[in-house]
Parts: C-alpha cells; sequence; structure tokens
C-alpha cells in the first residue's frame, strides 16, 4: 500500500461566507486507497471495508487538518444528540460518544460527521468562534437534530452561518407515508417539500435540502449556503440508496484554525 500514501482524498470546500480560521471541507470517493465498492476513500469503519485501507484513509485525512489535533469521532445513531466536548481517553480504551453532531469552541480537535445520502449541515458563528457539523437524515431532521446543535452552539440565530453539503436529492429520496407524517404533523408547511412520487402511490420524493431550511428558518436562521448536490446522481459521492446499502461513507469536517 506504499504507493497509496499519495492517494489524498479530493475534498469539496463549502462556498460560504464563513471567517477565514474557520476550517471545513467533505470528502469524495474519487481518489484514495479504498477498492471494490468502497473505492476509493471511505472514512468509516463500520460498513465492512478492509481495515487496513480504511485506517490509511484516516490517516490521510489527519494530514489535510495541517497539525495534529485529533477528529471528535461519533457513533452516529440517526438521533438530535450533540457532542460539545473531547471525551475522556485513557491508555486502555477510547471513548466513542453516540451523537449525530458536534461542536467546538477551541482548537483542540475537528468536529467530523459521515454520510452516504443524509445531509451534512455546516454551522459557524460571524466571529469564528464557534463550529458545528450535524448529520441529519430524515429520522435526524424530524428529530430535531438541527435544533439541538444551533442551541449547543449557543449563539444567536442571526449570526449563525451554515452551509448544506453533499446529499441525496428529492429526484432519488422516495419515502414512504411515514416520512411526510412525520415532518407535516410538527410543521404543516413542510408539504412543500414533498412532491408526489411518480412510482408508487401514497409514497413521496422528500427534498431534505428545503426541510433542512425550513427547520433553520424557522430557528430565525436565513444565511443558508449550499444545499444543490445529490449523492445518489453523481458518481463522485458514495450513495446508501443508489448502492444497496453496500458503500463507504463520506467525511464532512470543521475545525477552528
Amino acid at each position: 500500500m506504499s504507493d497509496a500514501l499519495d492517494l489524498h482524498p479530493t475534498l469539496i470546500a463549502p462556498d460560504w461566507p464563513a471567517p477565514a480560521n474557520v476550517n471545513a471541507f467533505v470528502t469524495t470517493r474519487e481518489t484514495g486507497p479504498s477498492q471494490g465498492a468502497f473505492a476509493a476513500f471511505n472514512a468509516a469503519t463500520h460498513v465492512g471495508d478492509n481495515a487496513d485501507h480504511m485506517d490509511l484513509c484516516r490517516r490521510l485525512l489527519g494530514k489535510e487538518l495541517g497539525d495534529e489535533r485529533p477528529f471528535l469521532w461519533l457513533n452516529q445513531t440517526h438521533g438530535a444528540r450533540v457532542q460539545q466536548h473531547y471525551p475522556r481517553r485513557t491508555a486502555l480504551q477510547s471513548e466513542i460518544p453516540e451523537a449525530d453532531a458536534a461542536v467546538a469552541d477551541s482548537t483542540d480537535y475537528a468536529c467530523v460527521v459521515l454520510t452516504a445520502d443524509c445531509l451534512p449541515v455546516f454551522f459557524c458563528n460571524r466571529a469564528g468562534t464557534r463550529v458545528g457539523v450535524a448529520h441529519a437524515g430524515w429520522r435526524g431532521l424530524a428529530g430535531g437534530v438541527l435544533e439541538a446543535t444551533v442551541a449547543a452552539l449557543n449563539t444567536p440565530a442571526d449570526d449563525i452561518i451554515v452551509w448544506l453539503g453533499p446529499a441525496i436529492s428529492n429526484a432519488q429520496f422516495e419515502v414512504g407515508p411515514e416520512v411526510f407524517d412525520a415532518f407535516v404533523a410538527v410543521h404543516p408547511q413542510a408539504e412543500e417539500a414533498f412532491d408526489h412520487s411518480p412510482y408508487r402511490l401514497g409514497h413521496h420524493m422528500a427534498d431534505l435540502y428545503r426541510l433542512a431550511r425550513l427547520r433553520l428558518s424557522l430557528l430565525g436562521i436565513d444565511e443558508v449556503s449550499g444545499g444543490h448536490f445529490c449523492t445518489a446522481g453523481e458518481s463522485r459521492f458514495y450513495s446508501y440508496r443508489r448502492d444497496n446499502g453496500q458503500t463507504g461513507r463520506m467525511a464532512s469536517v470543521i475545525w477552528l484554525g
């Protein structure tokens, strides 16, 4: 695998008006050491990829930070819990917290979530002193992960900037009536984010980007960029739905410089 040491990930940088000391990117699957269904840059340990390839991906990912700070890896559960500090580590074990979002107000660590159709949502404040990222699939969105992340940032809504990273688009995301009901029962205006499915009666095409924008708007956050990708329709991305669950994960990373 020595040749793979030069296979650094191909990255997407958020196009948003963040302060200069706020650093962020999303990996793609275009270059890296992973092979087969996981080619080429899989950062996830739980998907069945070769352990050596995955470990190399994570080491290469660490080089993109430019320093020795650790990543705050999460055991994601499609919930709404936010990790707000780096977990205690001992010589015998490392605690991986169960959460679907992370925030930071120091340079001690980098926040990261893993996705392959779910929506990564990046946050920062205008002063560049607080950052965060959330893993927002439909369950997380409906369960309040964006609201929980904003609360953890402890920042006025009009001081928050958001970028919506690569996720599945409404053209590819057919869902059942339970998904429609989960959103519309709480916010009736969420109905605008669903189109009737042309494939199955009673199903809908869900727009995660629009649902996220609605939730953010209701919080008073209007500075929202991004939201023009489709992981299922673009081969540079992993897609759980397109690849029938046999795929890797992109890493969405944000940290303070």
